[in-house]
């Protein structure tokens, strides 16, 4: 787990770079940065913008990409945890 305690830079920012470079979720962020989602949400839409507005626009990119593709993310996930479920059902059979 990473820790926000840069003195030089805010926890916005460290969080912003963060979902750019990994292309991350909020949820990623959140899990990654030991802190809630809604704390990452509130850093980076509110926070982030007065501090760092060319950042922002990045991470808004990013974030924006990952909104438009998580019904396909929800799917996959939905198909992996039922392919999981026949193997064990015919492990056991």
């Amino acid at each position: 787990m990473k820790q926000c305690s840069d003195s030089n830079e805010e926890r916005c920012v460290i969080l912003g770079k963060y979902i750019i470079e990994n292309n991350a979720t909020v949820r990623a962020a959140a899990r990654e940065f030991g802190i809630s989602k809604s704390t990452v949400h509130q850093d980076i839409t509110a926070k982030l913008e007065k501090t760092d507005k060319a950042l922002y626009d990045e991470v808004k990119n990013v974030l924006d990409r990952n909104k438009q593709e998580r019904h396909i993310r929800g799917g996959e996930a939905t198909k992996r945890k039922y392919q999981e479920l026949s193997k064990k059902r015919f492990s056991n059979t």
